[in-house]
């Protein structure tokens, strides 16, 4: 298991003070990552929405849930436990729900997640479901997932630190995972190191932004320059932020 050594707890931490959707604002001004690599879709919820952001670095997986006749196999589980316990990072775990049945999938319940947090595990992103919500809360311990699920057949753990694919975007172990209750993101490797600086001044512009927009006695036109002004005033440059050309400039 590689993890990029500048990943630090400070930062990651430090990442917890601000909202997904800012972060995922933000991006666009320090990386050139393609959006859509590194957003999920909006299948994956939060089912425990008041825990406020979570943040760690990404273990991967498959979990079969739901297959009918399942002989359990649950040592790949235990050898992601002890993977979590040898790092001082916030974890992360993210399992691709791999059984025959997708709607049947539960990939842990509250005894697991207890599990999981004791070694240093934050969260779940699955695309399976999740149950016992209530404990999950009172953990806490963060899920994010395509709802709940009940029950499970045999629990198959696979794939122990391979690429997988949930809510249409592909996550490496080691990936950085940002997520809240508006969604989930991976930090794309080149926006750590200035993300939270630049994500104050996104915050500063969204304001700004936002105070403009809501005034009646402004024009269209003087409202659209007025924010291509504020990108410039708050140092950002992003194709998603960009009003584009004034026609009254043209």
């Amino acid at each position: 298991m590689h993890i990029d050594p500048r990943i630090t707890r400070e930062l990651l931490e430090g990442l917890r003070d601000f909202e997904t959707a800012l972060l995922a604002n933000t991006i666009g001004c320090v990386d050139s990552t393609p959006t859509e690599e590194w957003y999920m879709g909006g299948s994956i919820q939060s089912v425990t929405p008041t825990l406020g952001p979570t943040v760690g670095i990404a273990l991967t997986c498959y979990a079969d849930t739901s297959s009918p006749g399942n002989i359990p196999d649950i040592d790949g589980y235990w050898q992601h436990l002890e993977q979590m316990s040898q790092t001082d990072l916030p974890v992360v775990w993210v399992v691709k729900a791999s059984g025959s049945r997708p709607d049947h999938e539960c990939i842990i319940g509250d005894g697991m997640a207890k599990t999981l947090n004791s070694v240093g595990c934050v969260g779940l992103v699955t695309d399976g479901g999740v149950r016992d919500i209530k404990g999950l809360l009172n953990v806490p311990f963060a899920a994010y997932c395509r709802g709940k699920t009940v029950h499970h057949t045999g629990l198959r753990f696979s794939r122990i630190n391979e690429p997988v694919e949930i809510g249409g975007i592909t996550i490496n172990t080691g990936d950085v995972i940002h997520a809240d209750n508006e969604g989930v993101i991976k930090l794309p490797a080149g926006t750590l190191a200035h993300l939270g600086e630049k994500a104050i001044q996104m915050r500063a512009f969204e304001h700004h932004a936002h105070m403009i927009l809501r005034q009646t006695g402004l024009s269209l036109a003087q409202k659209r320059q007025a924010v291509a002004d504020a990108i410039t005033t708050y140092g950002l440059n992003s194709p998603c932020l960009s009003p584009g050309p004034n026609p009254s400039k043209a």
